[in-house]
């Protein structure tokens, strides 16, 4: 069965890509013989997907998408109904495959999982596998063993899957390079650029013209809705130190000499602490971090090795540790920053218990926000936290508002019953283990801006439209004159574009020059130029596109074999639907 995936390598692999559901993985037996409960917010055959599996695939998402945006990263970029109807459709699609995988038997034996995780080079120290790195370096994303095995021994039943897909799936070699001659072909093209402005000295408009615009587009002209907002905010952040290290591996040099080299750079670390992240770059043996000076950036407790962890959480900010040993060598420790912990309900809480305490706050917090709906103040006074007032903010989220950008926030501060009764929001989960509550201060609503400071836009827009209608009809006009033989338009120099390289022509016009009939020459074709007039196109001549380099050629192949696959993935996900009945819960959904 492995060979089906083996031998349709490309193809198996463009149709994996596609199934992007990297979020929340389950265990086997979770998803076949899920029970489900009231709160689900999908049902898939006889499975169901509950709010709790939906939330935590959230979760999952906005910690992939924090680490490849960095600051850029907004919560609210999910928190919208194409994102939560995005991350559903993912776990509803991976659900379906798993359902057809367990219908026809597929199953992974333990020892394939076993050579599998045993072939992973991130697991291996000196070409062989380290248990203690397998599991060390789990533990940095928060995973077990058992649920990483739990996880790859789904993938593997999924390619096992998609396998007889990428089987199915012929790619013609002709249709391949008909495409490819298609997408190379080169068109040497004239242009003849028609100008709205030359026409806005033509144009005379009514004397109520603005007026009459100005009422029927008054939606156009309304000053934005804004509000004064207090809020408060339960943020349960533990502590995160950021370090940089040097690592002097033991199995490289052995035990002995590994210390000594560790002792010489210690020590000219202290002598010189501004040079350590040379002195990393130079030294170290961890090849993730040396290049970066050292830098491991922010980490939690539980993240790191052991003897790691302990050093890194004992050290002062800017100092540097003695020698740390750990199951990879000898490590030199610099601490460069700390994010001390925001929040805890119980200042006592140990970290077993931390997740089950913030669940409780999280409760009681949700609880007194509602029962206490005319003020915020009893639920700050209850955590000891600080009613924030803001300044004037509208509807649409601004990322300088901090917690109020948030788009579900914003609706609720904005919505009928919070303008009228001025009551707390709900509790809005803003980001992991982040909840807000604000209620409305004061209001300013929408307002129609005067017609007097607006009237010479508007005129100027009117002038506008009407002089690249004229610009368009004139190039209609044109247009067919050329069709019929007359050609008396001064072109431009001859430009070659093919699709693959259009830059040169307007993208508007890209489409209307590759449709133009290259049986008869010269052809015409005319088009729409918004903001610019009306453009005509002669296409003088028509070549094939030359031979492109191997590298090229297989990247366009690689393409295609990625449109094929979208395509059939598509017509199977939906078969598979037709297959196993697929009931969405909105309501559930839209709450989450």
């Amino acid at each position: 069965m492995f060979d089906a995936v083996r031998n349709n390598k490309m193809f198996a692999q463009a149709i994996l890509g596609l199934i992007a559901i990297t979020f929340a993985f389950f265990g086997v037996e979770s998803y076949m013989n899920n029970s489900g409960s009231a709160n689900e917010v999908a049902k898939v055959g006889d499975t169901k997907i509950d709010l709790q599996q939906f939330q935590q695939a959230v979760r999952e998402q906005q910690e992939r998408m924090r680490d490849q945006l960095g600051t850029q990263f907004d919560p609210k970029m999910l928190d919208t109904p194409e994102g939560r109807k995005a991350i559903l459709d993912d776990l509803i699609n991976r659900r379906l495959l798993l359902l057809e995988a367990n219908k026809r038997r597929l199953a992974v034996g333990d020892e394939a999982i076993r050579r599998t995780v045993l072939g992973i080079e991130a697991f291996q120290v000196d070409g062989k596998f380290s248990n203690e790195r397998y599991e060390a370096a789990l533990a940095t994303q928060g995973r077990t063993p058992t649920g990483f095995e739990a996880q790859l021994r789904q993938d593997i039943v999924l390619q096992l899957l998609l396998g007889t897909l990428a089987r199915s799936n012929i790619s013609a070699q002709t249709v391949f390079d008909r495409i490819l001659a298609l997408q190379t072909e080169k068109r040497e093209v004239s242009e003849v650029r028609i100008a709205f402005d030359a026409y806005l000295n033509k144009v005379t408009l009514a004397d109520d013209a603005a007026k009459k615009y100005y009422d029927e587009n008054s939606q156009q002209f309304l000053s934005p809705e804004q509000a004064l907002v207090e809020y408060v905010m339960l943020v349960d952040q533990p502590e995160e130190r950021r370090a940089s290290h040097i690592l002097i591996a033991s199995e490289k040099l052995g035990a002995d000499q590994a210390r000594a080299k560790a002792e010489e750079v210690l020590a000219e670390a202290r002598k010189n602490p501004g040079r350590f992240a040379e002195l990393a770059r130079k030294y170290s043996d961890d090849p993730g971090s040396a290049s970066k000076g050292g830098d491991l950036d922010f980490f939690g407790r539980g993240m790191m090795t052991k003897p790691f962890e302990d050093a890194v959480f004992a050290l002062g900010e800017g100092e540097i540790s003695g020698l740390v040993q750990s199951e990879f060598g000898f490590h030199i420790i610099k601490l460069t920053g700390i994010h001390a912990a925001k929040f805890s309900p119980q200042a006592e809480m140990k970290q077993g218990t931390a997740a089950r305490s913030f669940a409780e706050a999280a409760e009681k917090f949700s609880n007194t926000v509602y029962e206490e709906a005319d003020s915020l103040t009893p639920a700050a006074d209850m955590f000891k936290l600080k009613v924030v007032r803001s300044g004037w903010l509208g509807r649409q989220g601004d990322p300088a508002n901090g917690p109020l950008a948030n788009e579900k926030l914003l609706a609720a501060l904005f919505s009928e019953d919070s303008i009228k009764t001025r009551r707390n929001t709900e509790v809005v989960e803003i980001a992991p283990n982040t909840l807000v509550a604000a209620r409305l201060v004061e209001y300013k609503p929408a307002t129609l801006l005067p017609f007097e400071g607006l009237q010479a836009s508007i005129e100027t827009l009117l002038r506008r439209q009407e002089a690249q209608a004229m610009a368009v009809k004139d190039g209609e006009a044109r247009l067919e004159a050329l069709k019929n033989g007359g050609d008396e338009s001064s072109w431009s120099a001859a430009k070659v574009v093919s699709r693959m390289d259009s830059r040169q022509i307007p993208p508007m016009a890209v489409a209307a020059v590759f449709r133009m009939d290259a049986d008869k020459l010269p052809a015409y074709a005319g088009v729409a130029l918004p903001g610019i007039g009306y453009g005509l196109y002669r296409l003088n001549r028509v070549e094939a596109g030359a031979t492109i380099e191997a590298a090229s050629r297989q990247a366009a192949q690689g393409q295609l074999a990625n449109l094929a696959a979208e395509e059939e993935l598509r017509l199977y996900l939906a078969a598979l639907r037709a297959r196993y009945k697929v009931e969405v819960n909105q309501s559930a959904l839209e709450s989450r």
